[in-house]
């Protein structure tokens, strides 16, 4: 099944090479992408005080769902931005401690809206001055140092859910052949946690197309013991919210947290987006800031719920 599957991202290789909403690669087999350009030069996020809310795998372990009380995907609009903890990621964290994983470490899995400059960073950077109810996170920040302003191998302009799995978007020098980013990044980091947010559109990506590729992402990481942190996106690329919808509906069906950064994007100015590139894919360095504390408040509980299990 492995070289099966292996044999197929070969076929659909796709060539990116950054964010560019205006420029395409093209491989043997591969389709043209449309990519959208990440601007170097923009200002990094800033450590303010954020007004929130607050190879494939082999075999997966089964676990066991907490009792549903949570409201339906369709209903993904009203879920809260920081997600309650269910059962299912302390079976994954328990799975992954006996593998061995790393219950400091964390890793990102994803395009150019995740990359250390906007996303995390700056709790690494620099001293972070917090907010009187904030206070409780300077643990979570001190126990992770090292890991926020790091982009590792599955991190990068262009790097969309297809291309995650799909060896010939590997760094040669530092994994091993035949491996894709996903399992490179699992590998030499070791994790017992990952953000996993693909946001680029990509020729051909439809919701179920997208699906499809997160779908093996996460049975991926599963299989491995890291407890994937799903976050949904600020844009509607797509015009009618289906990508959200399908992170909603794959987050419900696994018993996976789920940022829900779209509630809190629309809290902001311009929902978020960044008026100065006005691409409608962009979110704006305020939004960066605020998007990082979410993922800090989310990693900050599941972290405070895991780490006494023995």
């Amino acid at each position: 099944m492995k070289c099966r599957m292996l044999l197929l991202f070969l076929l659909i290789a796709i060539l990116l090479v950054s964010c560019s909403k205006n420029s395409t690669g093209n491989a043997a087999g591969a389709t043209p992408t449309t990519l959208i350009e990440l601007d170097t030069n923009t200002p990094e996020a800033t450590a303010t005080n954020a007004a929130t809310n607050t190879p494939l795998p082999t075999e997966t372990p089964s676990y066991t769902a907490t009792p549903d009380t949570r409201m339906p995907p369709e209903q993904w609009k009203s879920w809260p931005v920081v997600p309650q903890i269910s059962g299912t990621v302390l079976d994954i964290y328990q799975h992954g401690q006996e593998l061995g994983r790393n219950p400091n470490a964390f890793s990102k899995i994803g395009d150019c809206q995740n990359v250390k400059e906007a996303f995390l960073g700056f709790f690494d950077r620099q001293a972070v001055a917090l907010a009187e109810s904030q206070k409780g996170l300077q643990e979570t920040i001190d126990n992770f140092r090292g890991y926020f302003n790091r982009d590792g191998f599955a991190v990068k302009g262009g790097l969309n859910a297809p291309s995650s799995l799909n060896p010939l978007m590997s760094d040669p020098t530092a994994c091993q052949p035949e491996e894709n980013p996903l399992q490179c990044e699992i590998r030499n980091n070791n994790p017992a946690y990952a953000f996993v947010s693909f946001e680029l559109w990509y020729q051909g990506r439809s919701a179920e197309n997208y699906e499809g590729y997160l779908r093996q992402v996460l049975d991926y990481l599963i299989s491995e013991g890291v407890i994937p942190i799903l976050i949904t996106k600020a844009d509607n690329t797509e015009g009618d919210d289906s990508i959200n919808y399908t992170i909603a509906k794959l987050a419900y069906e696994y018993d996976l947290p789920m940022i829900n950064w779209w509630y809190t994007a629309h809290t902001m100015p311009n929902n978020g987006m960044d008026t100065t590139r006005n691409d409608n894919f962009h979110i704006s360095p305020e939004a960066w800031t605020e998007r990082s504390y979410d993922a800090l408040e989310t990693l900050d509980r599941i972290w405070k719920i895991v780490r006494d299990i023995r």
